[in-house]
């Protein structure tokens, strides 16, 4: 299902690159870098649509987009800055603030003449739609799993502006298999035909097989497809953060299917762990940029391919009081495995693809069927603010807070505790 490595090694050719995987780079070589790149880009005069990621993605962004602004300042006729939220809550003035570095002069003093707006996905009238992938094509890209068409809108300030420069790191992602590039589009910024589409091809190939695929999966092909249909030249910024920092082993600059590759062969080295054998257990500290379940679940979806059968993931995160801020319908439907909703579809169809492929995520591997039920290959605990009835309710196991003894658990040979989980994934050899 998934293209070779050599693919994605050929597209890197394509891309400019600093940096590597045994090296972190200073702020003045990263200044340097992009000087240089977007100086040999012909922008003189015309308007650049920077997508930037939300709080959730770690990255030292405040250089990245001082460097970016020094360099099109003067040059370009408009320059907006939207911030890619998928489906995400909108982050609020402070927030964005403290996100993008803000002076004590604010937006103006820190960023002349530049604009900053949330992408707003719950309103019609942020969306141009830009055309139709048919069905056809869909079981095409998406080796059979799915055949149904799938319109394509997308935040109307990428096609009001000449030019769309993607910004932001790459990481291994449960959806799509490494994240950034095209992926700050689709999802990012989509409507939710979309993403619920391409959640849900990644949901039916599952999360544990697709994560860290350093290839042009299935998901990456649906999204490289949509992002041909924009009108706007398409470049990015690709970054690759070292983990648990803001440091940086390397930058990738090119249009965003190169930048991607030549960013994610490194991340591929630098965010991927291998272990010998599986563990029990799991203790994920979650960190506190993810404010709920819906993003803190990325401490499951790194960790659940090293947990041997009958092991349990434990996601520790006092500071998170609710599963989503927006997608309600997950206390509805709970969590569950796959076969849970594709044996039983007739009652789950018209729920929203990416609500039931998130459910799909955070509730691993399993199986379903009429007599035995639904039968998952391990348990996921939550310690958090969240009221024991909500999170047994949607078929989650409740430890509270305080009896949460992460001494007892560190002193566990059968425990594995990982901070700053999220970002680094973890696979068996």
């Amino acid at each position: 299902m998934t293209q070779t490595i050599d693919r994605v090694a050929e597209l890197a050719q394509g891309a400019a690159l600093i940096g590597g995987a045994d090296q972190v780079l200073d702020d003045e070589q990263v200044r340097a870098f992009i000087a240089e790149q977007l100086a040999g880009v012909d922008l003189d005069g015309r308007s650049v649509c920077l997508v930037i990621p939300d709080g959730t993605r770690s990255s030292p962004l405040p250089l990245l987009l001082g460097a970016v602004h020094g360099a099109l300042t003067g040059r370009v006729s408009r320059l907006t800055a939207v911030i890619a939220l998928g489906t995400h809550v909108g982050m609020s003035d402070a927030a964005i603030a403290k996100h993008l570095g803000y002076g004590d002069g604010g937006l103006e003093g820190t960023y002349p003449g530049m604009t900053v707006i949330n992408h707003e996905w719950a309103d019609p009238d942020t969306f141009v739609e830009l055309g139709t992938i048919s069905a056809e094509r869909v079981g095409e890209l998406s080796g059979g799993l799915l055949q149904v068409p799938a319109r394509v809108a997308l935040n109307r300030a990428v096609v009001e502006h000449d030019v769309a420069l993607v910004v932001g790191p790459v990481f291994p992602h449960e959806v799509v298999g490494f994240s950034g590039g095209n992926k700050y589009f689709f999802p990012g910024i989509a409507g939710q035909e979309i993403i619920d589409l391409t959640h849900w091809v990644g949901a039916l190939i599952t999360s544990a097989e697709i994560i860290g695929t350093l290839g042009i999966t299935p998901v990456r092909a649906l999204i490289n497809e949509a992002a041909a249909m924009i009108p706007s030249e398409k470049l990015a910024l690709c970054v690759v953060a070292k983990s648990g920092s803001h440091d940086l082993h390397a930058a990738a600059f090119g249009g965003t299917e190169e930048a991607w590759a030549a960013a994610a062969q490194v991340s591929a080295q630098t965010h991927v762990r291998y272990l010998d054998a599986p563990v029990k257990r799991v203790v994920s500290l979650i960190p506190d940029k993810y404010e709920d379940i819906w993003t803190a679940a990325k401490g499951f979806y790194k960790l659940e391919p090293v947990v041997a059968d009958g092991g349990e993931v434990i996601l520790y995160a006092p500071h998170v009081t609710e599963i989503s801020f927006v997608h309600t319908e997950i206390y509805d439907i709970g969590y569950h495995c796959r076969d849970y909703f594709v044996k039983q579809w007739e009652k789950f169809a018209g729920i929203h693809w990416g609500v039931l492929a998130h459910s799909t995520h955070l509730r691993g591997a399993g199986t379903y069927d009429e007599v035995d039920g639904e039968r998952c290959r391990v348990d996921v605990t939550l310690v958090t603010g969240i009221p024991e009835h909500k999170v047994r309710g949607a078929n989650l196991g409740y430890l509270a807070v305080e009896d949460f003894d992460l001494a007892a658990y560190e002193a566990d040979p059968d425990t594995m505790v990982v901070p700053n989980a999220g970002e680094t994934l973890f696979r068996l050899r």
